[in-house]
């Protein structure tokens, strides 16, 4: 008897449906981005954006066309998960440098695996390939902007575990492009 067999039969038992749980396998691939994955990326940072205030992001080409151009500059790294050769998440970093921080540092910018993968493994790698491309860079230090809590509370609590600790809020001022 298969193991799709057996979930059947036990589903089958309920008066309403049961989803199976997408296994995530042992084997996560980590890749360094490069401007090929720039539809991937703008796709990804699109649904984060969404997922945080749906509807203000830009439009999806427009995305790309931001990827294309960020994913080549020697200030941003980034990583992709993938799962199967399936794109499952995206982790972009950005150098910076800072006399409070002791010099250069990464700034991840965005981070984002799609939902269906969440708590199941899928951005630790993407951490830990971070902190060895911060150690290879000879940076001090990577931070990290946390989504609003305590709406976002998840979020906080796995950057706590892997290693984060909590340093204030973040702030921005949009600066117009208008001549």
């Amino acid at each position: 008897m298969t193991v799709d067999h057996c979930f059947e039969s036990f589903a089958s038992q309920f008066p309403f449906p049961i989803k199976k749980a997408i296994r995530v396998p042992s084997s996560i691939e980590i890749t360094s981005l490069t401007k090929a994955d720039a539809p991937t990326v703008a796709e990804f940072v699109y649904l984060l954006i969404d997922e945080f205030a749906p509807g203000a992001g830009p439009d999806r080409r427009a995305m790309t066309a931001i990827a294309q151009e960020v994913l080549p500059l020697e200030s941003v790294s980034g990583f992709l998960a993938k799962i199967d050769s399936t794109p499952v998440g995206v982790m972009l970093i950005n150098e910076c440098a800072a006399i409070y921080a002791g010099g250069k540092f990464g700034e991840i910018s965005e981070l984002y695996v799609r939902p269906e993968y969440r708590s199941k493994g899928v951005a630790a790698p993407l951490l830990d390939a971070a902190g060895r491309h911060a150690e290879d860079s000879g940076w001090k230090r990577l931070e990290v902007g946390a989504p609003n809590q305590p709406a976002w509370e998840r979020t906080l609590k796995f950057y706590l575990r892997e290693g984060f600790e909590e340093v204030g809020p973040r702030l921005r001022k949009l600066i117009s492009q208008e001549g």
